[in-house]
C-alpha cells in the first residue's frame, strides 16, 4: 500500500449528485468525470454517493456504479475510498473507507476489516483532531469545511484556511486533507500552511474541462504534471 501522504495531494470526492448538470444518465455522468480526472492526475478517489439526487435509494444501481468506479481507479493505480458505507467498502474490497464523527466507530471498522484498509476521519474542531491524533486506527483526517460548500447538506461551520495552521501549531502530526469549497487558487496556500493535500468536489465536477482543471490542480498541489 502507498504511503498515506502519497495519496492525499489531489483527493477527488464525488457521487452522482455532483454530476447531475451533465445529463440524465447519472452513472455515466460520474464515470465520465472520473475518467477525465484520472487522466488529469488525481491521487485518490472517494466514492461519496449521498443525498436526494444520488443513487442512494437504488442500492443495486449504486453498487454497480461503485464497482465500475473501483475498477477504473485500479486501471490507473489510484486508491478507491468509500464514504460512510462501510459494508459496501468491505464488499467491494475497497482500498479504504472515510467516516464522520457520527458514523461507524473506527475501532469497529478495524475489527471488522478482513484486509488492510485506509481509514479516514472527518474533523471540524481542534478537540476532534487531538482525540484522533492518539487513535492508531485512523490514517488521515479530512478537515473542514474550509469554505462554504453546496456539496454537503447540513455542513458543519466553516473554518477557513487558518484552521490548517491552527492544527499544525497545536501539534497535530497526522496527515490530513483540507475539504470544503476549495478552489484552484486556494491549493498552494493550503499546502504551504501544512495540509498534506486538498479534497475537491465542485472544483473538478463543475470544471468546463475536467482533465485540464485536474492537471492545473495537480501542479498547484504537487508542483508537477502527470
Amino acid at each position: 500500500m502507498q504511503k498515506i501522504q502519497e495519496i492525499l495531494p489531489l483527493y477527488f470526492v464525488a457521487g452522482t449528485q455532483d454530476c447531475r448538470h451533465l445529463g440524465e444518465n447519472k452513472a455515466q455522468n460520474l464515470l465520465s468525470v472520473l475518467k477525465q480526472a484520472l487522466e488529469g492526475g488525481i491521487t485518490c478517489f472517494q466514492f461519496r454517493d449521498k443525498g436526494k439526487f444520488s443513487l442512494e435509494h437504488s442500492p443495486e444501481e449504486q453498487k454497480a456504479l461503485a464497482i465500475a468506479c473501483r475498477d477504473m481507479c485500479r486501471e490507473y493505480g489510484v486508491p478507491f475510498i468509500v464514504n460512510d458505507n462501510v459494508d459496501l467498502a468491505f464488499e467491494l474490497e475497497a482500498d479504504g473507507v472515510h467516516v464522520g464523527q457520527t458514523d461507524m466507530a473506527v475501532e469497529v471498522i478495524r475489527a471488522k476489516a478482513k484486509q488492510a484498509m485506509i481509514v479516514g476521519w472527518s474533523v471540524n474542531v481542534l478537540e476532534e483532531a487531538k482525540m484522533g491524533e492518539t487513535m492508531a486506527e485512523i490514517d488521515y483526517f479530512g478537515i473542514g469545511p474550509i469554505f462554504p460548500t453546496n456539496s454537503k447538506e447540513n455542513a458543519k461551520p466553516t473554518r477557513g484556511m487558518a484552521f490548517v495552521q491552527e492544527l499544525r501549531n497545536a501539534g497535530i502530526t497526522k496527515p490530513f486533507v483540507a475539504i470544503g469549497g476549495v478552489k484552484w487558487e486556494h491549493v498552494r496556500t493550503l499546502r504551504e500552511l501544512g495540509a498534506d493535500g486538498v479534497a475537491l468536489i465542485s472544483a473538478i465536477c463543475q470544471a468546463e474541462n475536467v482533465e485540464t482543471m485536474t492537471k492545473a490542480l495537480r501542479v498547484a498541489s504537487l508542483g508537477e504534471n502527470t
